[in-house]
């Protein structure tokens, strides 16, 4: 006698039951919500503190495209430009000299960076204005042929006490940008062939820019802020036009506030560029670049608008 089951009336098969969803609860940071109310309201406070004081903040917009605030911008840019040139120039020749095997040559560059990285830039620059009580007349032969107050200008004063400062700072700079680069570099060329000069033009130097780039990007903005330093020694830039339209107008806080701006506008240009120096330079170093800011906008807007389209499928 055979017995028929019937399937249909037992249990149905069903899969055994996988772990249950995880549901992810973020920890909450209550530190960070009070230090971001105090940092705001401390923020909010020096706000209304500056919006009470007696300051004509008419004045800056009436005062920021002036002609001689233009004038004394170019001015500051210039020098910066040129003052660099100068460091750039010499903290190279100086790295090299620093580097080399003579002891004379080296230790004239030791000496060079000593003195001049341990004596202050505005003691520099007023040494460098009053030389004319050691030097009466400067005399290059049939070249030229003067006297000293008639040729240490004011603009020659800041760029020479600015420019000579500076070289210091990036022979440093350059000395370890050369450092950084592996001596095996250096074999490998002059087993090839190649002279002492050629390899630190055509291996050296290229691979030494990727450590040598971030910190002149620094010197630069610092430069063009130390050229405020030359209001002392008479030379009109920025900084001494400004005080000079303060003076005469009656309202000297609010040019000083003016220059500020200035200042603030020409470092975040010069930051921007050197964002993108740098990130020319580590192209051999890194597999991926970092994104530009445009690059991060143009991702967060598709980003949101990828979201608004979702959310609206829903």
């Amino acid at each position: 006698m055979t017995v028929d089951i019937d399937k249909t009336d037992g249990p149905a098969d069903t899969p055994p039951a996988g772990p249950e969803a995880i549901k992810a609860i973020p920890v909450r940071h209550y530190g960070r919500y009070v230090s971001a109310v105090i940092a705001l309201a401390l923020l909010g406070g020096v706000i209304y503190a500056f919006s009470q004081g007696r300051i004509n903040w008419g004045a800056i917009p009436d005062y920021f495209f002036n002609d001689r605030i233009l004038s004394g911008v170019g001015k500051t840019l210039l020098l910066t430009v040129l003052c660099m040139l100068i460091g750039v120039v010499g903290g190279i020749l100086l790295a090299v000299m620093r580097l080399s095997k003579n002891p004379v040559t080296s230790s004239i560059a030791w000496f060079y960076i000593w003195f001049f990285r341990g004596t202050p830039v505005l003691v520099q620059l007023i040494v460098w204005f009053n030389l004319g009580l050691v030097f009466e007349y400067i005399n290059l032969g049939p070249f030229y042929k003067d006297e000293w107050s008639q040729f240490m200008t004011p603009f020659l004063t800041a760029l020479l006490g600015l420019g000579l400062n500076e070289a210091a700072y990036m022979a440093e700079i350059c000395r370890a940008g050369l450092l950084s680069v592996d001596e095996g570099q250096t074999e490998a060329s002059h087993a090839l062939g190649m002279s002492h000069g050629k390899t630190l033009r055509r291996i050296v130097v290229p691979q030494a820019m990727r450590v040598i780039v971030p910190p002149t990007g620094n010197e630069v903005i610092n430069m063009l802020k130390t050229t405020s330093l030359v209001s002392v020694v008479q030379y009109s830039e920025l900084l001494r036009v400004a005080q000079d339209i303060g003076q005469t107008s009656g309202a000297p806080a609010e040019m000083l506030f003016l220059a500020a701006a200035w200042y603030l506008v020409l470092t975040s240009v010069f930051s921007v560029g050197q964002y993108y120096l740098e990130r020319y330079y580590a192209r051999g170093s890194s597999r991926t670049l970092p994104d530009t800011p445009f690059q991060k906008i143009r991702a967060n807007v598709l980003s949101l608008s990828n979201r608004q389209s979702a959310g609206g499928a829903a």
